[in-house]
């Protein structure tokens, strides 16, 4: 087995010892429990239970359970905000498949610089597509988010008398051709003065769901 499946398989077990915490802060996870949540073997729950407490993330007591530690707490807290941010892009895009699933497959890919990238580009959400809160990111993410966010918006946050340029664009085919229409593409220069947009100096009409999916550099 390599390195990066039981990194993911690690991942997994913190993600979900993190759901109990949100459930339950403070109290132990029977391993039971865990393994019937995770839909495998209380034998395989345990032995990765101990393999997790041997690297300092949780602490585990035979016949009581197991709680996180403050290295594990930190991890899961990571990892449930990257599958809850995934799930967040997925629902902007034209996406037709399993959000939840497709999302616990992003969240592995995601490393620091994606997860600042994910969350600028969203507007730092917090809450997910189902109106779970989005856990808050780490010191490190957040020093990065905190020095980065004054670059970006989102075109109907841009306030009057402000400018920038088109970064991004989220769109569905039908989208797609008001937005040529209208003339907006990426780099294309949008002002906004009082209630109106102007797209490289042409007064434009577009409805607060499509600017809402326009992320501009400002």
């Amino acid at each position: 087995m390599g390195g990066g499946h039981f990194q993911e398989f690690e991942d997994e077990y913190l993600e979900t010892l993190y759901h109990f915490h949100e459930l339950k802060p403070g109290e132990r996870v029977r391993n039971g429990d865990l393994a019937n949540y995770l839909n495998i073997s209380p034998a395989s729950a345990t032995e990765m239970v101990q393999r997790l407490a041997r690297n300092g993330f949780v602490d585990y007591v035979a016949y009581k359970g197991v709680l996180l530690t403050e290295k594990g707490l930190e991890h899961g807290q990571m990892m449930k905000r990257r599958h809850r941010l995934a799930e967040v892009l997925l629902s902007a895009l034209p996406f037709d498949g399993d959000i939840h699933e497709t999302a616990c497959r992003l969240e592995h890919a995601f490393d620091d610089d994606l997860e600042v990238c994910i969350s600028l580009l969203l507007g730092n959400p917090i809450l997910d597509p189902s109106g779970k809160n989005i856990p808050q990111p780490s010191e490190r993410i957040a020093k990065r988010l905190d020095k980065s966010s004054n670059d970006m918006c989102k075109m109907n946050k841009l306030s009057s008398g402000n400018s920038g340029k088109i970064l991004l664009i989220i769109h569905t085919s039908e989208s797609r051709k008001v937005l040529q229409s209208i003339g907006l593409e990426i780099g294309s220069f949008i002002e906004r003065k009082d209630d109106d947009y102007y797209c490289n100096g042409n007064l434009i009409s577009i409805d607060e769901n499509l600017s809402n999916q326009i992320v501009l550099r400002c």
